[in-house]
């Protein structure tokens, strides 16, 4: 019998954050599969999210919220079931383990000059990440920064999350969902 894992979505786009300019406006159905099938969407970035909610709509917990256009996830609504992820036209909604230490909420498989020119969070595929983890638990794959959430947890505390600490663009972030920040302030 195999256990299942508890997992909550992440958005792996940090499009409002990095001030990604839009390419276009655009005007049509305003829904993130139909934006995304004129070239790509109408923000800068290719990889970013389009903003129109469709994961939202079809999230049937309701623990989506859009906030300036821009999916913002309630984990402890979230119930992990990956039909926001399957709705995504990007593909950029990803399910993290609830007990993660660290994410990227960046998907570009752009060149590290190219996210410069158009995102100011974006990560530039340096591999520092990949140098400094003690755990090898971080790896390039096809550009996009990929992490072996298992292999990070089960390193443990030593880790000291160095990726965090060396990312030059801070896009490696310590994973805090809403119940672990809770829990943080509780016990403060």
């Amino acid at each position: 019998m195999t256990a299942i894992e508890d997992v909550v979505a992440g958005v792996r786009c940090s499009r409002l954050e990095g001030k990604v300019p839009k390419k276009y406006h655009y005007i049509g159905y305003q829904t993130c599969t139909g934006a995304n099938l004129a070239f790509g969407g109408p923000q800068e970035c290719q990889y970013a999210c389009v903003g129109f909610g469709d994961c939202a709509t079809a999230c049937p917990f309701d623990a989506i919220e859009m906030v300036g256009e821009f999916p913002v996830i309630d984990p402890v609504a979230c119930v992990g079931c990956g039909t926001c992820v399957r709705t995504c036209p990007k593909k950029i909604i990803e399910l993290l383990p609830r007990g993660a230490r660290v994410w990227v909420p960046c998907s570009t498989k752009d060149s590290g000059k190219r996210v410069k020119e158009i995102c100011q969070a974006g990560c530039i595929s340096c591999k520092m990440c990949v140098k400094v983890c003690p755990a090898k638990a971080v790896r390039m794959e096809d550009n996009v920064v990929a992490i072996d959430h298992k292999a990070c947890i089960a390193y443990g505390p030593e880790c000291k999350e160095v990726c965090v600490e060396k990312c030059p663009r801070k896009i490696f972030r310590y994973y805090q969902p809403a119940e672990k920040q809770a829990q943080a302030a509780a016990a403060s």
